[in-house]
């Protein structure tokens, strides 16, 4: 008996082969890269490439799947890859531990990858991989901002030129104009306002300046709506 059986009955035989062909690339490997690599894993696709330089915080464990009081410390490309091994042992799953510059944003995106997630949380290195795929001509759909909110339902999957509420898109689609990309890039959003009371500033960080407090629920819609939007995309795309 399979361990995708039920995932079969749904899409059918093709389906499975489908997504087993299917090679994806996720970068950020957070709240919202941890649960969108999850849900791509159990759907069968069989290929990932996984990219984060980061270690796990005391602070990620209240809202990053793979964060626990034993991971602490460890990189959180090893040990998310540890467990989707666990999942479907036999997963082809190549990890990058490095933080993404605009040229290894550039490298990174390549062809061979059948869709790009981009879970980053920081504007810069989003920007980077962003601009990459579209001029590589790679399809991509981006996280924009989970902090400040709680309301499951008012999180969408829309183009970046039609989303509202969200002070990440909003920048984001202001330094892409600057690029002169204007559209073709899908992105999971909130309609729901932040709530500005749970704005924290930062000092002397790599990349934030700022963040928001976040509920443990919702890095993990916004990672359920971008790879049910992959998955489905995959699936739609072999039937033509």
């Amino acid at each position: 008996m399979s361990w995708l059986e039920r995932t079969e009955l749904l899409i059918q035989k093709e389906g499975i082969e489908t997504l087993q062909r299917a090679h994806i690339l996720i970068v950020g490997l957070g709240g919202v890269g941890s649960f969108a690599a999850e849900f791509i894993a159990r759907a069968g696709v069989q290929k990932l490439t996984l990219v984060d330089g980061d270690v796990f915080d005391i602070t990620n464990v209240n809202r990053q799947l793979t964060a626990l009081q034993s991971t602490v410390g460890k990189s959180k490309a090893l040990v998310l890859k540890e467990r989707l091994l666990d999942i479907n042992p036999t997963m082809e799953i190549r990890t990058i531990q490095e933080f993404l510059t605009p040229e290894k944003a550039f490298d990174i995106v390549t062809n061979e990858f059948d869709f790009v997630m981009d879970c980053i949380d920081s504007i810069s290195p989003k920007l980077n991989l962003l601009i990459a795929a579209k001029r590589k001509k790679v399809k991509i759909i981006s996280s924009m901002g989970a902090g400040g909110k709680m309301d499951v339902s008012k999180v969408k999957v829309a183009e970046i030129n039609q989303t509202n509420n969200c002070t990440m898109a909003r920048v984001v689609r202001k330094r892409l104009k600057k690029e002169k990309i204007h559209k073709g890039i899908k992105v999971v959003f909130s309609e729901e306002m932040q709530q500005e009371a749970s704005l924290q500033l930062v000092a002397h960080a790599k990349y934030k300046r700022s963040f928001y407090g976040t509920i443990s629920f919702m890095p993990a819609a916004f990672g359920l709506h971008a790879a049910a939007y992959v998955i489905n995309y995959l699936l739609k795309k072999a039937k033509k």
